[in-house]
């Protein structure tokens, strides 16, 4: 089942601004809620899908991916929404809980102390995001690949399981918020009382503090480690193109959410073939004979060898294209074309003999330049490469 588009879910244009695109997911996702559609597993599902709109189009690089590839630029295994990734309702509440603000939540509970889990604290704080290079040759972008990379990076801490204190009795419900990781204070004003929420300073919104430190990370829960991470490389990636690996970039402090690690892709050069958007084109160089006479050659594709067939009395400059040999579109099932264009080649060095039946053929009608009305010129010829 193909994914719904990204604007269309949260109901705003491409041109939305990003506190037009915030306004957008507060609403659907407070029309999703599941305090609100208690036991709907379909509302629960758009709230999920709605999250992960949010996620990608309030990020500007990943929204700049998903504009110009769609859902394969923003792509990759990791935490994930409704995609089946390993983010579940407490991620979302614990990354966007603050977007819902205290209005759903008044309704229910009487204005006072948030419930259920939108009212739960984030856990640390979110690991940076990791930027790697990954090259690939043109047969893995034309038929997809699955990569398997080295990344060096914040691990979460085995020895604390990332917690950061020493042990379970190091860890104690922080006093001045009493767990909640926030602080209420309530002003009395001409107006009447007004209460203002703002993050608890002893704690820094965590809602715990640690009394002895983990030796190992020094009560950061995290070391500086490395992990292997499995990348699936759609088939039609381009050069320039990021993919986001979403949870595998650094871990977060104290069990905080990990950051994200984005794939920028490279393209391999090669040896003979150059790649220009979903095409690839060729240069075939034919000795003067076999342009005259035709003949059949092999050319090199991005998919292995294939014949083709030289006309008689091809002339240089001539396009020939492949049906279907280019690359394939990343985000439809378009596929490009191969461009053989034909060079005729010129000897540089002549002998004698050679040089006595060229001028004699040079007399000849045949062989006076006479172009056919009906052929391409040379910049119709440009343009159908690149078209």
């Amino acid at each position: 089942m193909s994914k719904r588009d990204y604007y269309e879910i949260l109901g705003v244009a491409k041109t939305a601004s990003a506190d037009e695109i915030k306004k957008a997911y507060r609403k659907v996702a407070m029309q999703f809620h599941p305090d609100r559609n208690p036991g709907d597993k379909a509302a629960e599902e758009k709230f999920k899908e709605a999250a992960e709109a949010y996620e990608v189009l309030s990020d500007a690089d990943k929204k700049a991916q998903y504009d110009r590839y769609g859902h394969a630029g923003v792509s990759g295994q990791g935490r994930g929404f409704g995609g089946g990734g390993s983010m579940n309702m407490e991620d979302i509440f614990s990354q966007f809980g603050d977007i819902f603000g205290d209005d759903l939540f008044g309704s229910f509970f009487g204005g006072g102390q948030r419930g259920g889990r939108a009212g739960q604290r984030s856990r640390g704080v979110r690991g940076n995001n990791l930027r790697v290079k990954l090259k690939l040759n043109y047969e893995e972008i034309a038929k997809g690949v699955t990569k398997n990379i080295k990344v060096k990076k914040h691990v979460s801490c085995i020895t604390c399981e990332g917690s950061g204190a020493k042990d379970k009795g190091s860890m104690q419900t922080c006093g001045g918020c009493g767990g909640s990781g926030q602080v209420r204070r309530v002003q009395n004003t001409f107006l009447g009382q007004m209460q203002t929420v703002t993050t608890c300073p002893n704690c820094h919104g965590e809602g715990s503090t640690i009394t002895a430190k983990c030796s190992s990370c020094k009560g950061e829960g995290r070391v500086f480690g490395e992990e292997t991470v499995s990348i699936d490389i759609p088939a039609g990636v381009q050069e320039g193109m990021q993919l986001n690996v979403s949870g595998k970039g650094n871990a977060g402090e104290r069990g905080g959410m990990p950051g994200d690690l984005i794939i920028l892709i490279e393209e391999e050069a090669h040896k003979e073939l150059y790649r220009e958007g979903l095409n690839v084109a060729y240069e075939l160089h034919l000795s003067f004979p076999d342009a005259v006479f035709g003949t059949q050659v092999e050319v090199p594709t991005i998919d292995g060898k294939a014949k083709i067939k030289i006309p008689a009395g091809t002339q240089s400059g001539k396009i020939l294209r492949l049906k279907g040999k280019g690359f394939p579109s990343v985000n439809s099932y378009e596929k490009g074309d191969q461009l053989v264009q034909v060079s005729v080649w010129t000897p540089q060095e002549l002998n004698t003999e050679e040089k006595a039946l060229l001028e004699k053929l040079g007399q000849s009608p045949n062989f006076k330049p006479s172009p056919d009305k009906n052929d391409k010129s040379f910049f119709d010829k440009v343009k159908e490469i690149f078209s």
